[in-house]
């Protein structure tokens, strides 16, 4: 006798059949619409004080750098790219604003006591703020320098919702802090209290940059990561990479610091400790960075986000000279003359490369000319946002995926507030440098052609007057008075 099913059993065994007759039928251009594709995510690791010639692709001898090597045969190598200035805190102004340092807000390394930086206005668009308006989480990880906590500056007021580091540069001197912050709250670090030395803030801060990975996979994130490393002091943990190249550098010669440098009851935070192994230490810094690049790419490879990630590695300016570090030694500035506070190529050109796999040609090399300031338009475009501010930078996206007019810059220029005043132009192959500007009356203007002379040792000033007088006008023109970063002498002497 066969058996009568029921109504619900009947409807139960049709739903299915109903379901796909009906999805079926659904137009492939609908199925499309339906499915929305994620965002690129962009990472932008910023080495701090980390030469030209100081990674292993770019001709160092001495120092290991297998993940930015492979970043570098994977992506594109920009040979001419520059650096927002010669110091960190205007650098790092220029690359959030996309304006170079003579309209930047921040033109200085300008200190706020007890602790920061002067400020930058919240009023003004930032590269944060631009990728938020995207639709992007917003982080930044390590060295900030443009504003105290509490101020317009700090970072969620320039566009990134999390925060983890130091918020001001003097402190980042030291590798061994008691503390770090996490936006606006302090993170002791139980290992440390200014005398003792055991947590290594670095590392701290690469952990956290990883968390901020695994949190939104799901989202499209914008990441920053000022790394420290290897600017100030010259510290690292006394790792497997410290023994590597103390085995390297057998016969070392210590460096020692001056009063209140060491850790102590007497130490000074912008100090820079002594250190036994300066050369094995520094080498250790640079590729203790590498192992960083690293571990951000297996964790992308880990998160499947590898194939949907831009990444750009640069530094914030040329090698330092500080607390012992030797960038002669290492040729840290390859054929490049002059090293940090220059406005020679060695205080401004940056090594960068872009990766970016299915999108960027690998193992390819651009003498596309590029400066901080242009990252904010780029990474706008990748984000598919639309800039309404006047900036000064112009997007690369055309040379990096090889489609579209590239538009050039007619030139670049820098301003730099110290050592008597100096400014920059590069226009074309030509690079003008002009020192003690509000010092002398007379300031030195020198001329020099980089085709020929990439390591500026033939000034030809004399030579090609009408071309000197050019760029300076356009040095003149470039510059728009700052309140807070009085240049020209008659700034000064209208704001005393």
């Amino acid at each position: 006798m066969t058996k009568k099913l029921s109504f619900t059993t009947k409807l139960a065994f049709l739903l299915p059949i109903l379901s796909l007759l009906f999805y079926g039928c659904e137009s492939p251009k609908n199925k499309d619409e339906a499915v929305t594709e994620k965002k690129t995510n962009i990472i932008f690791i910023l080495a701090d004080d980390l030469g030209y010639g100081d990674l292993g692709f770019l001709g160092q001898q001495y120092i290991e750098t297998p993940n930015i090597d492979r970043l570098a045969k994977e992506g594109m190598f920009f040979s001419d790219f520059y650096s927002g200035s010669t110091v960190c805190a205007p650098s790092r102004s220029s690359f959030l604003t996309g304006l170079h340092t003579g309209h930047t807000p921040i033109r200085g390394n300008s200190e706020v006591q007890p602790e920061g930086q002067f400020p930058m206005p919240d009023s003004v668009m930032t590269v944060g703020k631009a990728m938020q308006q995207a639709g992007y989480v917003t982080g930044a990880f390590g060295k900030w320098g443009l504003g105290f906590i509490g101020s317009t500056g700090e970072p969620v007021n320039q566009g990134f919702e999390e925060f983890f580091g130091y918020n001001c540069q003097r402190y980042a001197h030291r590798y061994y802090p008691a503390y770090l912050w996490h936006n606006d709250q302090k993170v002791d670090l139980p290992g440390n209290d200014w005398t003792t030395t055991g947590d290594y803030a670095p590392d701290i801060i690469q952990e956290k940059t990883l968390e901020f990975i695994d949190q939104n996979a799901e989202k499209p994130f914008f990441l920053f990561m000022p790394i420290v490393t290897p600017h100030a002091e010259l510290a690292a943990p006394d790792d497997e990479l410290m023994a590597k190249y103390k085995k390297m550098f057998p016969n070392e010669q210590p460096y020692v610091g001056g009063k209140g440098a060491d850790y102590g009851p007497d130490m000074r935070i912008p100090g820079y400790q002594s250190q036994p192994y300066p050369h094995a230490t520094f080498a250790a810094m640079v590729e203790r960075i590498d192992r960083y690049v690293g571990e951000v790419l297996d964790k992308l490879e880990e998160n499947g986000l590898s194939e949907n990630t831009l990444i750009i590695f640069s530094s914030d300016n040329g090698a330092h000279q500080e607390g012992g570090a030797d960038p002669e030694f290492f040729d840290s500035n390859g054929q490049f003359r002059g090293f940090k506070r220059d406005l020679y190529e060695g205080g401004v050109r940056a090594p960068m490369i872009a990766w970016w796999p299915n999108k960027i040609k690998a193992g390819t090399t651009t003498d596309h000319v590029a400066a901080f300031w242009d990252l904010l338009p780029t990474f706008a475009e990748v984000a598919g946002q639309k800039i309404s501010s006047a900036i000064d930078g112009i997007s690369f996206y055309p040379t990096l995926v090889g489609e579209g007019e590239q538009q050039e810059h007619e030139y670049l220029y820098w301003e730099f507030h110290e050592q008597g005043g100096k400014q920059a132009v590069r226009q074309g192959n030509w690079k003008a440098v002009k020192l003690d500007v509000f010092k002398s009356e007379e300031p030195v203007l020198e001329l020099y052609d980089l085709s020929k002379d990439p390591g500026e040792t033939n000034n030809i000033a004399n030579d090609f007057p009408e071309k000197a007088q050019e760029l300076e006008s356009l040095m003149s023109s470039s510059h728009i008075q700052n309140p807070r970063f009085s240049f020209y002498r008659s700034e000064k002497e209208s704001s005393e």
